[in-house]
C-alpha cells in the first residue's frame, strides 16, 4: 500500500506539469493544434528545447494519457504484491508444496524391453508351396468339370470327366487282337505236342528197325538167309533213324512258333494296357491335397494333350521370395528362423525358415532372391499377401533407456574408443519410502547405443521405474517429484499393477 500511494503521488505531480504546458485552443481546431504542437516541439527539441512538450501539448493527447498513467501505475502496485499472494496461494492449494513434497521434479519411466535398433524388413508376396496343373493327356471334350476356384480337393480326387467313347472303341479293338493272339498260341502248342508225338513213333520204330537188323545180320552169319536179306534189314533201321531225327526237328520248329505267338500275346496285351491307361485320362483326378486357384476352361471344350484344366495350389505351407540386399547375405543363412508379418493379420508374428538362398543376383539391381517358407496348417494364409520379413529373429531383446537416464558413465581407455560397449554408469531408480519418492542410485552395466538409447546388460530389471531427466543434479536418497510427463503404473508378468505413487497432502 506503501508503494501504491507513492505512485499515485507522482502521476498527480506528471499530472499538474502537463496542465500546465496546455496551450488553450478551440475544441474545433483540436486536431489541426495537435499536428502543429508536435511540428513545433520536433522543431524545439531539435534545438535543444523541452522534450516534454511535444508530448504534453495538446489536451487531446493528455485526454488519452491520464488513464494509460493511472494504469500503469495499478499494476506496479499490484506486481509488487503478486509473488507474496502467488506463494501464499500455492502454499495453500491442494496440488501446490503438500504434493511436491518439496521433492526435485523429475521425469519417470518404466524399463521396458526392447531392440535398440529396428531392424529392416524385407516385403514380398505369399505364394503357395507348390502349384500343379491338372492337364488332358488325350484329345477329347471336356465333358464335366466338378470343381471352382477355392474348392478344396485331397490327392486322387475325380476333378472331372472328359469324353472316352473313342478310347473305349480303342480298348476293344485292342482286346479283340488279344484274343486271336492267344488262340494263336493255343493252335501253335498243339502242334508242338503233336510233333512229340511222332517224334516217340519214330523212336518206336528205330528201336524196331535196329533189332531186326541185328538178327538178320546173325542169320546171315549163321547162313541161314542171304545176304540181300540182312542188308535190307540194316538199311530199314537207317532209315528209320533219319525219320527220328526229322521229327524231333520238327518239334523244335513247332516250339519256336508256339514262342513267337507267345511274344505277340504279350505286346498285345501291352497295348491293352496301354488304351486302358489312355481311358482312364478321361477321368479328371487331383495329384496333389490343396484348393483349387484358378479354373482355366469350362466343360464343352475340346481338350488337346496337354491343355490345362485346373491349377491347383498347396496352401499347407505357404512361401515369400524377397529381394535382399547383398550386403545382408552374410547374415542369412539356409535354415535360419525369421519373423514374418501380414499385413492381413497385423497382429500376429509368424516364424518362417529360409528354405533356399538364389545363387544368381540381379545384375543391375545387386538383389538377390531368397525363399522363406511359413507353417499354415490351419489354411488361413492365402495366396498374393503381403508379407514383411525380418531376418533378425534370433537377437535378444535387452531393457533400453535414454542415454540422458545415465547419470554417470565409466571412462573409456583411448584405445578402445570405438567399442563403447559393456561400460559401467549409474542411473537412478525410483522407490516408494513411507509414502514420500525417492531416489536410489544403482550401478548398471551399459550395451550398445544408437538414437540417442543405450541397453542395460545388468542393474536394471523390465518394469522397474527410473529416472529419465531432473532439473537439478540427484543424490542417493533424494526426495523427488514426479512431472506430468511421468510414467507411474505399470502391469507385472502375473497381472498385478504397481501402484501410483502419490505424496501425502
Amino acid at each position: 500500500m506503501t508503494d501504491f500511494v507513492t505512485d499515485t503521488q507522482l502521476i498527480n505531480i506528471d499530472l499538474n506539469s502537463v496542465a500546465k504546458t496546455e496551450v488553450a485552443m478551440p475544441a474545433g481546431r483540436c486536431a489541426y493544434a495537435d499536428v502543429e504542437n508536435r511540428l513545433v516541439a520536433k522543431s524545439s527539441c531539435a534545438k535543444g528545447g523541452n522534450r516534454e512538450n511535444y508530448f504534453f501539448a495538446s489536451s487531446c493527447l493528455r485526454s488519452l494519457l491520464i488513464p494509460c498513467l493511472v494504469g500503469i501505475g495499478l499494476l506496479t502496485a499490484s506486481c509488487g504484491s503478486l509473488p507474496k499472494e502467488s506463494a501464499e496461494a500455492q502454499s495453500q492449494s491442494p496440488g501446490g508444496r503438500a504434493q511436491g513434497g518439496g521433492g526435485t521434479p523429475v521425469d519417470v519411466a518404466i524399463a521396458r524391453t526392447d531392440l535398440l535398433q529396428t531392424q529392416p524388413e524385407y516385403t514380398g508376396n505369399t505364394t503357395p508351396f507348390r502349384i500343379v496343373s491338372v492337364r488332358s493327356q488325350v484329345e477329347a471334350r471336356l465333358l464335366a468339370l466338378n470343381l471352382d476356384v477355392g474348392d478344396t480337393v485331397t490327392q486322387g480326387q475325380n476333378v472331372g470327366q472328359l469324353d472316352d467313347a473313342i478310347l473305349l472303341t480303342e480298348l476293344k479293338q485292342a482286346e479283340a487282337e488279344l484274343a486271336a493272339l492267344k488262340s494263336e498260341v493255343a493252335r501253335a502248342t498243339n502242334q508242338v505236342s503233336n510233333a512229340r508225338a511222332d517224334v516217340e513213333r519214330a523212336r518206336l520204330e528205330v528201336v524196331q528197325a535196329q533189332a531186326d537188323s541185328k538178327r538178320q545180320q546173325d542169320l546171315f552169319k549163321a547162313g541161314a538167309i542171304a545176304q540181300q536179306a540182312a542188308e535190307q534189314a540194316r538199311t530199314q533201321a537207317q532209315t528209320a533213324a533219319q525219320a527220328l531225327r526229322a521229327a524231333q526237328e520238327q518239334v523244335r520248329t513247332e516250339q519256336q512258333a508256339v514262342a513267337a505267338a507267345q511274344g505277340r500275346v504279350l505286346a498285345q496285351q501291352a497295348l491293352v494296357a496301354q488304351t486302358k491307361e489312355r481311358r482312364s485320362y478321361a477321368r479328371l483326378t487331383s495329384p496333389i491335397t490343396g484348393v483349387v486357384t484358378e479354373k482355366v476352361t469350362e466343360p464343352g471344350n475340346l481338350l488337346q494333350p496337354g491343355n490345362e484344366v485346373l491349377k491347383i495350389g498347396d496352401f499347407n505351407r505357404v512361401k515369400v521370395v524377397v529381394q535382399v540386399s547383398e550386403l545382408e547375405l552374410a547374415q542369412i543363412q539356409v535354415g535360419q528362423s525369421v519373423k514374418v508379418r501380414l499385413d492381413a493379420f497385423p497382429t500376429e508374428t509368424l516364424i518362417g525358415r529360409v528354405t533356399r538362398i538364389s545363387p544368381a543376383a540381379d545384375a543391375t539391381a545387386r538383389l538377390i532372391p531368397v525363399e522363406v517358407v511359413i507353417p499354415n496348417s490351419d489354411g488361413k494364409i492365402g495366396s498374393g499377401l503381403l508379407a514383411r520379413v525380418n531376418f533378425e529373429s534370433q537377437t535378444t531383446q535387452r531393457v533400453v533407456v535414454p542415454q540422458t537416464a545415465i547419470q554417470k558413465q565409466a571412462l573409456q581407455q583411448k584405445s578402445n574408443r570405438a567399442n563403447r560397449e559393456n561400460q559401467s554408469g549409474t542411473l537412478f531408480v525410483l522407490s516408494d519410502a513411507e509414502g514420500k519418492a525417492k531416489v536410489a542410485a544403482r550401478a548398471v552395466t551399459l550395451g550398445k547405443r544408437a538414437d540417442g538409447k543405450v541397453e542395460i546388460l545388468s542393474g536394471l530389471q523390465a518394469g522397474e521405474r527410473y529416472v529419465v531427466r531432473s532439473d537439478q543434479t540427484l543424490k542417493d536418497g533424494d526426495p523427488v517429484r514426479l512431472s506430468i510427463l511421468s510414467e507411474t503404473t505399470e502391469s507385472t508378468p502375473a497381472g498385478n499393477s504397481k501402484l501410483k505413487i502419490q505424496n501425502s497432502k
